[in-house]
């Protein structure tokens, strides 16, 4: 071979590999570009973190935090089950380390959640002989728990996930230990306790299926009422627990219109898309819903077909084209999970399923197609 051809050779080689770089898909996972540039002009693009990704026992995860999220949320560590799971006993470890990891990613750190009916221990309800605790009693113990916790966390956490989900769909209050025995006061007395505690972070309300008219409608009057009362709340909390064919987005995109027209920020705290069927029409989140593992619950264990994982792409461009469109009234936008392999979805409403609903992968891959569908360039 002439050292002629030997050189035209070369130059072809490098003029395909030049052009195979070329047409590389610009969210390629090896170039600079990530979510939270891409996203800076329109809002915090944040996720929720798991005990395994906290601590760092998930290795890869990190890399791919510290890339493309500016916002992250304690995913279970600070509820109050996990944190304090007994009378006199704190478990901080992993809310610790929570924290420390926000503050080497530099990101905007959200506090999950003080008060909630879920995974609340059962002691936190009774007395030392098991019976119901009087209002002013359940009252106290849950102060001195805010106090603890963002006492701890004072100018560390920027954001606190006060209440949580104290609403049914259909606008009512929910029936919880906690309004049973405190009625509403237990919501005024925690935002009151947490701007205490720390005047600077700021204080949502946080509930799925706001999309539906009733369950919006009653939030917003109570945020309304909240600072009627000369409280401090800064947001409400859209979680954005959505399927493949529902909510419907003009749904959506009415309670992101009426919440910001009430003067509150907005932003969707809870984003996944579940591409599994489920045994009910269900489009909530509500954690006492659970059903057994079923074949027909699980289609995709290898991987999405063609027509699904098409379906999925548009779903979120079209979640996504709300989003963007309506960036001055949102702040935030959260996942749900980091990648696919740590969504709560593969457990909910079956155990044991296997589920995709984000934009990574279980290999901690970018579903390329997914995302560069939703950049602000394509809108």
């Amino acid at each position: 071979m002439s050292p002629e051809y030997k050189m035209k050779a070369s130059l072809k080689l490098i003029m395909i590999l030049a052009g195979i770089l070329i047409c590389q898909p610009v969210f390629s996972q090896d170039n600079g570009l990530r979510l939270k540039e891409i996203f800076k002009d329109a809002f915090y693009i944040g996720t929720a973190i798991s005990y395994r990704q906290a601590s760092g026992e998930e290795q890869q995860a990190w890399p791919l935090l510290e890339k493309h999220f500016n916002s992250i949320t304690s995913e279970n560590m600070m509820k109050w089950g996990p944190i304090h799971p007994e009378p006199d006993r704190y478990n901080f470890v992993s809310a610790d380390q929570f924290v420390e990891l926000g503050k080497k990613m530099n990101a905007f750190i959200i506090g999950h959640t003080l008060v909630w009916h879920q995974q609340t221990p059962k002691w936190v309800y009774q007395n030392e002989m098991g019976e119901s605790l009087m209002k002013e009693a359940l009252l106290e113990r849950m102060e001195k728990h805010i106090e603890t916790l963002v006492g701890r966390y004072k100018g560390q956490v920027h954001g606190w996930d006060v209440v949580n989900e104290v609403f049914e769909d259909d606008g009512s209050y929910r029936e919880s230990e906690w309004y049973q025995i405190t009625g509403r006061d237990y919501i005024f007395k925690a935002f009151q306790k947490v701007h205490e505690m720390d005047p600077e972070a700021e204080l949502y309300y946080n509930d799925y299926n706001l999309w539906k008219p009733e369950k919006r409608e009653a939030a917003i009057a109570l945020a309304q009422e909240l600072r009627k009362k000369g409280l401090r709340v800064d947001g409400i909390g859209m979680q954005g627990h959505y399927m493949l064919d529902s909510p419907p987005v003009e749904m959506i995109e009415a309670s992101i219109i009426a919440i910001s027209n009430a003067g509150f920020k907005v932003m969707v705290t809870e984003l996944d898309v579940d591409v599994l069927p489920r045994p009910r029409a269900n489009e909530g989140a509500d954690l006492n819903k659970n059903y057994a593992l079923d074949e027909k619950f699980n289609p995709y264990t290898t991987g999405l077909s063609e027509s699904i994982a098409d379906k999925f792409a548009k779903r979120y461009t079209d979640i996504f084209s709300v989003f963007l469109k309506h960036q001055d009234k949102i702040s935030r936008i959260t996942f749900w999970g980091l990648h696919d392999g740590a969504s709560w979805l593969n457990n909910w409403p079956v155990r044991g399923r296997t589920n995709y609903p984000l934009l990574f992968d279980r290999n901690f891959k970018g579903k390329e197609e997914v995302i560069q569908s939703i950049s602000p360039s394509k809108f």
